[in-house]
């Protein structure tokens, strides 16, 4: 294993207080906690706070700032924060207005987030909650009841967060995080896996000539193990899957992400996002805007997943509003 690392078990508090010292404009650490809050706070705003196991940098942290999330828990690689961290996470954000929990569908997730919420409830701070669950590639898998969630929750965070950045109550930005769930899919590959440090080793095994189709983001294998193809076949395989889910259709306007993985080159990316304009044109939906890069990656996995949006005048508005977070700045 080559990593680039210290001692393994100093990863996560070596990343963030590098994250805080690149950004403190933007972010601070709360003292003891994997946690990052807004550097300038959330005074008089719903607040949004989301997280999950590290190794899936820029997301969270990556995204505290205007117009997005207002907190982010770092748990250990691939693993849920504890219910404390959340916790002090919700307090610590919170500025009067309430606080929206932004989980991803993964059962250690959403126990220790609910577990969070209630502790914070005791204590007057009214906390909603909603779970992404994005992923068609699975029903169910080993760490999910129901579908992961995967990088359809970037979207979750940008316009939840625009609401509230623009004085939404916590129900009405809880109402937008739901409609942008309703109409947000996802499915990605891999063309080699990550290695978790502690691991030492890739969490699947491909041949050199070989694939893994429907990747979760911890390492999980996919539902399809094939020989490797053009980007363009693979592209139209996942968003074939996509597409099967019958919510989107000729005359919709979409938003489009194309995600890598962590170790996949811009390069790419944006080949494959070439032929999924054409192939999303050739059916008659719009692509309103379009993201190409990394926001929600599995440590150095080579890959890709595609996500659609289906957007309407209500949500257009909310994608196109400014933010400003270390890793997604919008004017």
């Amino acid at each position: 294993m080559k990593k680039l690392i210290n001692e393994i078990d100093n990863i996560v508090d070596e990343m963030l207080d590098g994250m805080t010292a690149a950004y403190p404009q933007y972010v601070k650490r709360l003292d003891g906690l994997d946690v990052l809050v807004r550097a300038g706070g959330s005074e008089g705003k719903v607040a949004l706070v989301s997280g999950g196991g590290s190794g899936h940098e820029p997301a969270h942290g990556g995204f505290v700032g205007k117009g997005m999330l207002d907190g982010a828990v770092a748990g250990a690689v691939f693993t849920s924060p504890t219910p404390d961290q959340v916790y002090e996470a919700i307090m610590a954000a919170n500025g009067g207005k309430g606080v929206l929990l932004v989980i991803k569908n993964y059962t250690g997730d959403v126990m220790n987030f609910e577990m969070a919420a209630d502790m914070a409830a005791d204590e007057g701070v009214e906390v909603e909650k909603v779970v992404v669950a994005d992923d068609v590639a699975v029903e169910n898998s080993t760490w999910t009841t129901g579908r992961r969630g995967i990088a359809g929750t970037i979207f979750v965070h940008k316009l939840a967060g625009a609401c509230a950045e623009a004085g939404g109550d916590l129900a009405t930005v809880k109402a937008v995080a739901e409609k942008v769930i309703a109409n947000v899919r996802s499915m990605g590959m891999a063309v080699d896996a990550c290695t978790v440090p502690a691991a030492g080793k890739p969490s699947f095994d491909l041949a050199e000539d070989e694939i893994e189709i429907g990747i979760g983001i911890h390492g999980e294998p996919g539902v399809n193990r094939e020989k490797i193809s053009s980007v363009n076949e693979i592209a139209d395989k996942l968003l074939a899957k996509i597409l099967d889910e019958g919510i989107y259709g000729e005359g919709d306007e979409v938003a489009v992400m194309v995600n890598g993985m962590g170790g996949t080159p811009l390069m790419e990316l944006f080949v494959a996002n070439k032929h999924i304009a054409e192939v999303l044109a050739g059916k008659g939906i719009k692509i309103y805007k379009t993201l190409v890069g990394n926001f929600m990656t599995s440590l150095d996995m080579e890959g890709f997943s595609i996500t659609l949006l289906k957007l309407d005048d209500e949500l257009k508005p909310l994608l196109d509003a400014p933010a400003d977070t270390p890793a997604f700045v919008q004017v």
